[in-house]
């Protein structure tokens, strides 16, 4: 491993220096290759004076810091927090050294929004001293220097940062403390022997990568629709049915072979996208070096393996009918993964919304009615699923619209693809107030069984405020842009045709 520590304090005969030595001899002692490098030192103009960086000349220091950066796998930054983020010059040497076309590439116009980290399968270390205690500066300061080098420089460039350890307060320090943080930096240069990172740091960062993979924010649409199904079949007593929790674990790792299929097949998109949000464009693992395509494989493969093996057994143990409950299973499963998955790669065919809508609405009620006991040509479940599914249209329609220029760009044919961002609005609007009107129609003329309340008429307010907000923000837009506040707003209006029937059948 090539490791390049860089000190960013002024003074090389700082603190800051020292716990930079003390670093030093911990990864010689690792067996790494080590170099360092004290911007104190270097030669150059901190400012951009130039339209942009890379067009102004580059001092024989700042060459020589590229060419060490490209050498390192590892980079170890050693400073101190000055109101709150580095020193003046610190900044200044990441201006001047972090240039396009050394540290990351932009697209152009017409190429899809976003950039791509030319520095990536690098890793970071930060080592900060600071005047206040770190609780404060990590818990009440929100550790603005820390996410600025993290995030917006390091993380932009495509290096990722393993850890952060920050050292205070200094001017109240005792030698004695100050001793035992030189003694830590020592620890975790020597720590290097086994990687840039602590085995419980790759075990927490392996495993948060997979949680964010699964995307675990949707699964509770499926968990709702399942479940008014179940107790339209069964009542309340579905809840300590073997049958129902089987099923339910079906629909888990269906759901989670889906997601990490679209992540995968996504990936062109993905990388394109510069809207991603917690709703729309993916997880972003495998853009951001998280995960693998074989990692994703694997996954793939295992909740594929407990889906059918769990399908199974809630069939066997279930009261319902095992040819109609397998079949539902197979036509949810089929539709599930056909979304990005070849042949039907529906999100290609402007089918890919409807899919999504039917799937986590008609497909899982059905499912759990079936697996229940109730018969597949019974009215009640579909006439629970119209309103569900006309609800769910319009947040998997706007899902489409941050995507729009990267989705484009692979050839993917979503509605907003298809018909502009516009459209996609119309149709989220015209969708959000079916629901709301076929809600009105259901609760006045007592269809399926009553469990669309009178509280389901407050979805009307918040189908024409979700118009209201449309017509404001969306109309009349050309390009792509994050609209998270809207996803809230769209994914909100599910509670009024999802948890209403549900607390009623309960």
């Amino acid at each position: 491993m090539n490791v390049l520590i860089i000190l960013g304090h002024p003074r090389t005969d700082s603190l800051c220096g020292a716990l930079a030595e003390a670093y030093r001899d911990g990864a010689l002692e690792a067996g790494v290759e080590v170099r360092a490098l004290a911007v104190a030192d270097c030669e150059f103009d901190p400012d951009v004076r130039a339209e942009s960086p890379a067009d102004q000349r580059m001092e024989p220091d700042l060459r020589e810091a590229q060419e060490r950066i490209r050498w390192a796998d590892h980079l170890v930054f050693v400073y101190p927090n000055w109101w709150g983020t580095m020193p003046a010059r610190l900044k200044g040497f990441f201006d001047r050294v972090f240039t396009p076309g050394f540290a990351f590439f932009e697209y152009d116009e017409g190429e899809g929004v976003g950039h791509e980290g030319l520095l990536s399968g690098r890793t970071a270390e930060l080592i900060v001293t600071m005047d206040m205690p770190p609780w404060v500066y990590r818990w009440i300061y929100r550790q603005p220097g820390n996410n600025a080098v993290k995030r917006a420089t390091l993380g932009y460039a495509g290096v990722r940062t393993t850890r952060i350890t920050n050292l205070g307060p200094v001017e109240s320090s005792t030698p004695e403390e100050r001793e035992r943080w030189l003694e830590k930096a020592t620890r975790l240069g020597r720590g290097l022997a086994t990687g840039p990172e602590s085995r419980s740091t790759r075990v927490r960062q392996t495993a948060t990568a997979w949680l964010k993979a699964l995307r675990l924010q949707f699964y509770p649409m499926s968990w709702v629709a399942y479940t008014i199904g179940a107790l339209a079949a069964a009542g309340s007593s579905v809840f300590s049915a073997p049958a129902y929790w089987l099923g339910f674990a079906f629909l888990f790792f269906l759901e989670a072979a889906t997601v990490l299929s679209n992540e995968y097949v996504d990936y062109p998109s993905d990388r394109e996208n510069g809207f991603a949000g917690p709703f729309t464009g993916g997880s972003q693992v495998l853009v951001d070096g998280e995960l693998g395509f074989a990692d994703l494989r694997r996954g793939i493969g295992v909740a594929l393996l407990l889906a059918v093996a769990l399908g199974v057994a809630a069939v066997a143990v279930g009261p319902g009918s095992p040819v109609a409950a397998a079949a539902v299973m197979a036509v949810l499963g089929l539709l599930a993964l056909g979304y990005t998955i070849p042949p039907l790669e529906l999100s290609y065919r402007t089918l890919g919304e409807l899919d999504v809508a039917v799937t986590h609405s008609v497909g899982v009620l059905i499912c759990g009615f079936v697996l229940l006991g109730g018969a597949a040509t019974d009215p009640l479940p579909w006439l629970l699923s119209i309103p569900f599914l006309l609800s769910v249209l319009p947040s998997i329609t706007l899902a489409g619209v941050p995507d729009r220029a990267a989705d484009r760009a692979v050839g993917k044919e979503t509605i907003a693809v298809r018909f502009g961002i516009d459209g996609a609005a119309t149709v989220a609007m015209a969708t959000a107030i079916l629901a709301s009107l076929t809600a009105i129609v259901w609760v006045a003329s007592g269809v399926a069984g009553g469990a669309y309340g009178p509280l389901v008429l407050l979805s009307v307010p918040h189908a024409f405020g979700l118009v209201w907000l449309l017509q404001n923000r969306l109309r009349g837009r050309s390009e792509p842009a994050r609209i998270d506040g809207l996803m809230v707003a769209s994914l909100g209006f599910l509670v009024w045709f999802g948890v209403v029937p549900l607390l009623n059948l309960v």
